[in-house]
């Protein structure tokens, strides 16, 4: 089983995957964004640093979930991953037009024909100002010169996306804005019940509110 945990730029992916992969005895599949050349100069100059960014961002995680998800998969593993192959798509939406947005479809279509879907999304949602605060505190330093209205721009694209019906994927939609699954574990197992509750993966809780008085 394949379980793709999703959302905005700050909003948590990376820390909710690894809270709860031991939960589920799952593998775990993180996106290795940092070793990315351009990323920095991107996030200063977009314009110029779009394409090459985003070619190696897609090349990047196509070779690591075509190698890795079969591999768990095939060896009867459950695994979770912090991003799907699909939302490189949303970035390239957004960052590329004209003849350099029809070449990276080409290259992504031919591509993705050969990554496994997820079992489930779980898309993490949260309002641009949270999202904001979120990147400003842990600080990186590439994040630093982040505009707001990129930010936002994505959060459309991203809300867009998965709440769209037609997916050909099972998502999970879980706001974020007042959750604290680092600091409160009652958020970290209202999050982990609704996944399994998803999957119909005991044991689980068939109401648990995703409130907090």
């Amino acid at each position: 089983m394949y379980v793709a945990i999703e959302g905005v730029i700050g909003v948590g992916k990376t820390t909710l995957a690894r809270l709860i992969h031991q939960a589920f005895q799952a593998d775990l599949l993180l996106e290795v964004f940092e070793e990315n050349p351009f990323l920095s100069d991107f996030y200063g100059d977009r314009q110029r640093y779009a394409f090459q960014t985003q070619i190696f961002f897609l090349l990047s995680r196509y070779h690591q979930q075509n190698k890795t998800i079969p591999q768990a998969l095939n060896a009867g593993h459950m695994i979770i991953s912090d991003y799907t192959f699909d939302k490189d798509a949303l970035f390239a939406r957004i960052n590329l037009l004209g003849d350099e947005l029809k070449m990276y479809y080409k290259v992504h279509e031919a591509l993705g024909e050969k990554i496994p879907q997820p079992d489930l999304v779980v898309y993490l949602r949260a309002e641009t100002e949270v999202l904001m605060q979120r990147i400003a505190h842990r600080d990186r330093p590439y994040e630093r010169e982040m505009e707001r209205g990129y930010i936002d721009q994505l959060n459309q694209s991203y809300e867009a996306f998965f709440s769209d019906p037609s997916l050909p994927m099972k998502v999970l939609i879980i706001d974020t804005d007042n959750l604290n699954y680092i600091s409160r574990a009652d958020d970290l197992a209202i999050v982990t019940n609704r996944i399994r509750q998803s999957l119909k993966m005991a044991p689980y809780q068939e109401s648990l509110p995703l409130t907090h008085n």
